[in-house]
């Protein structure tokens, strides 16, 4: 295979795709998102507010603080260097499945707009507009893991991280419109100012809590994570370490002020990020696909973040922010070490793999730099993260001390089993040669690890500037090597050696992960989702089943209930003196013939059994009621309902006469199974469905006009707003103007029907 980026992969002809030049410039506009995020950090940031729906008091604000600048940095400057990585991949990954290149116009504007939105997650102040932007990057990751549109297991597990992160995202919401309703505002800076202590604020925070947990994959909303597995290597290496699983603890750490008044919400935060640690960490050790032990990873991994935020405080908000910045860039490089070594190899369990530490050294070295910073081992930027960490479970008590160690041995133990695995023993695939630029990227976020590790303070300012914001104070980090008796470094001592112990005994190792991997598919969350969905497609199927059988069943269940509910509405309110008889006028001795001639049309349509009748009397109905409107003084009205009635009955009448002859003596014809149109039974209870909603209507509409409003009404704005508008008539200018839009949208839906019955046509077929 060629050395070069993209050249050298046969696409479908056999000749070498075309170079990726949309990957190529979508890593050059990441790249000059870096560079602008890196200077506004360095000159103190800013923030800017616009108008947007005034009345409620909502704005387009965003301001670049510290989180800000840690998220929006890490968006960017991992989202360039895995752009890069994929221009190489994607190329790799559409000739392998005899794919066009052109697929890549699917993949990179989505890749983007995900980096576009992740930014303004981070920088987003108005918890409506914050919404919107955690939306958008559900439905960027939906199209992006989905990118493999012909396999099943995408298709699959793209709905179903949009399910979970769609319908969390839904608890934000509420979340907000609870604080708006408490508060009367939506922007953060001033709902952090306003907020005590409360039903409402334990209810919003917890709403907001599950928000941020399962964006973040943690436990029990974790299932998704593996399964999003699917999608291309990029994909992984950018959304499920550094940015779309990073949104949530983001979220948090934005709102933890105004979590941090809750300390049951708080309490629920640490349990559930305890739980995230040990499941990821021992499913981590029993999995032999590597990016299912990669996803199993950064389910344990955020589980840190979440734990430390629940800890809270000046040391848990600024532990956490370290640990996320050293975080991504560990695991965006192994994630792309696993693509490497599946592209070189087309293999891509760890049972299939082993020794391609001999063939591939740079790789290797690469990857081992990655873990360690991973794993926390000194010398990387991974270990002042877990410096950190246990500084702040020590300080949170003996039970989350132990609970520390635990996490940082079972980190130790999965990635070190990953690296043994992938780049130790005997070679079992032998792996071709790779373009370079999938291994530059690993080498250069393995040497940033390395700087860290050895100049702390590049990392350590940010996070700090990051945890000020989340903790409300300003606060310092000074992460460094110390050789004494501190329980950090006791509890580093303790992990390493509980994790050598775990790789030195295997089947220990393996029975611990095989059971739980048992006990969690029996009784998991993912069963109850798979169950979830099964049933509610089997009462989908239920519903359209009796809807399209039975077209009587579905309007009664319309109309009965309405009829009922307005009964007992006029049961439990005083009506008298509700009811009032207008003057009659000249004008409506002619109205009420028309109305009576309406009438019984209707009930002619609704008694013929001949087709033709049926289409004569239902345009009666029609040119009765633009008689009507005629006389009420609405001649224009008058006149489209006339051509509207015509073109109807024309189009009736010609469609009749292509359907099959009726029986005999003009009857309709009644299929087999079906219900006799003189059942006296189902006639009966479609009069008295008929007759309660239309009882239930007609009283409702007497009431209305016997009592009408004094307000204001919008009829009369516009009647008074029709010249500013340079309109000759009302109608007019509310169907072009006032209601412009939802004139567009009509027009919208017309072309959509005309569009689907050309496509029935060309094909020669109208049912």
């Amino acid at each position: 295979m060629a050395e070069s980026p993209n050249a050298g992969a046969p696409g479908e002809s056999g000749r070498p795709l075309p170079a990726d030049w949309q990957g190529w410039a979508s890593a050059a506009l990441a790249l000059l998102g870096f560079c602008v995020c890196l200077v506004a950090w360095l000159n103190g940031g800013g923030s800017i507010s616009l108008p947007w729906v005034p009345s409620l008091n909502m704005h387009l604000s965003f301001r670049y603080d510290g989180l800000a600048a840690l998220y929006s940095m890490l968006a960017c400057g991992v989202g360039a260097l895995v752009f890069c990585y994929g221009t190489g991949y994607l190329s790799l990954h559409l000739s392998h499945q005899h794919r066009p290149a052109r697929e890549r116009w699917r993949f990179w504007p989505w890749m983007v707009l995900f980096a576009m939105s992740m930014v303004g997650v981070a920088t987003a102040q108005d918890l409506v507009l914050l919404f919107v932007f955690f939306d958008i990057t559900a439905i960027c990751s939906y199209f992006l893991i989905g990118f493999d549109k012909d396999e099943q297991d995408a298709r699959r597990a793209a709905l179903m991280a949009l399910l979970v992160t769609v319908a969390s995202a839904v608890a934000l919401l509420v979340a907000a419109v609870l604080l708006y309703a408490r508060y009367h505002t939506f922007s953060l800076p001033e709902l952090i100012e306003r907020i005590d202590s409360g039903p409402t604020t334990t209810a919003a925070a917890a709403l907001l809590a599950v928000a941020a947990l399962a964006k973040s994959a943690q436990v029990p909303l974790h299932f998704w994570l593996p399964k999003a597995m699917a999608a291309p290597t990029p994909v992984s290496a950018y959304l499920h370490s550094a940015a779309m699983v990073a949104a949530g603890v983001l979220v948090l750490g934005r709102v933890h002020p105004l979590l941090a008044h809750s300390q049951v919400v708080l309490t629920g935060v640490l349990v559930v990020g305890l739980a995230s640690i040990v499941v990821g960490g021992i499913s981590a050790l029993g999995q032999d696909v590597l990016k299912q032990v990669l996803a199993y990873s950064t389910i344990s991994q955020y589980g840190y973040v979440v734990m430390l935020y629940g800890i809270g405080g000046r040391a848990g908000a600024g532990a956490a922010a370290f640990y996320v910045l050293a975080h991504g860039v560990a695991k965006s490089a192994l994630f792309m070490t696993a693509g490497a070594a599946t592209m070189a190899t087309d293999q891509d369990r760890l049972s299939r793999l082993g020794g391609l530490g001999r063939r591939r050294p740079l790789l290797a070295v690469a990857a081992a730099l990655a873990a360690a910073n991973l794993a926390g081992l000194p010398l990387t930027v991974g270990f002042f993260k877990d410096e950190l960490f246990f500084e702040a479970a020590a300080g949170a008590g003996p039970l989350l001390t132990g609970c520390g160690v635990l996490a940082a041995a079972l980190t130790l133990a999965y990635i070190g089993r990953f690296w043994v695995l992938l780049f130790l023993g005997p070679t079992r695939a032998e792996p071709r040669r790779i373009p370079h630029v999938l291994t530059a990227p690993i080498v250069i976020l393995a040497g940033i690890g390395v700087v860290g590790g050895v100049m702390p303070q590049l990392f350590s300012r940010l996070a700090a500037d990051a945890g000020s914001v989340t903790s409300a104070s300003q606060l310092t980090l000074s992460p460094g090597y110390h050789f004494d008796t501190r329980a950090g470094n006791l509890m580093a001592l303790g992990a390493w050696t509980l994790a050598a112990v775990l790789l030195a005994l295997p089947r220990l190792r393996n029975g611990l992960a095989r059971w739980w991997l048992r006990v969690g598919g029996r009784f998991g969350p993912l069963r109850v989702y798979t169950r979830s969905l099964r049933a509610l497609s089997r009462l989908s199927s239920a519903i359209h089943h009796r809807e399209v059988r039975d077209l009587r069943s579905s309007v009664a269940a319309v109309l009965v209930p309405a009829g009922v509910l307005t009964g007992i509405s006029f049961a439990v309110t005083p009506i008298s003196g509700a009811y009032t008889f207008g003057a009659v006028g000249d004008v409506d001795w002619l109205i009420l013939p028309l109305l009576g001639l309406v009438i019984i049309a209707t009930l002619a349509v609704a008694r013929a059994s001949a087709r033709v009748g049926m289409v004569l009397a239902l345009s009666v109905v029609g040119f009765g009621l633009a008689a009507v409107y005629a006389l009420f003084g609405a001649p224009d009205i008058a006149l489209v309902a006339v051509v509207v009635e015509t073109m109807i009955t024309l189009v009736f009448i010609g469609a009749l006469a292509r359907l099959p002859r009726p029986g005999a003596a003009g009857e309709l014809e009644v299929r087999a199974g079906d219900t006799m149109p003189d059942d006296t039974g189902r006639r009966r209870r479609n009069l008295a469905a008929g007759g309660l909603a239309g009882l239930a209507a007609f009283v409702t509409v007497w009431g209305f006009l016997s009592a009408p409003s004094t307000a204001p009404s919008v009829a009369g704005e516009y009647i008074n707003r029709t010249p500013s508008a340079h309109g000759e008539d009302v109608v007019t200018v509310i169907i072009t103007d006032f209601r412009g839009l939802d004139t567009l949208a009509e027009i919208t839906v017309l072309l959509v029907a005309v569009v689907g019955v050309a496509a029935l046509l060309r094909k020669g077929k109208l049912w």
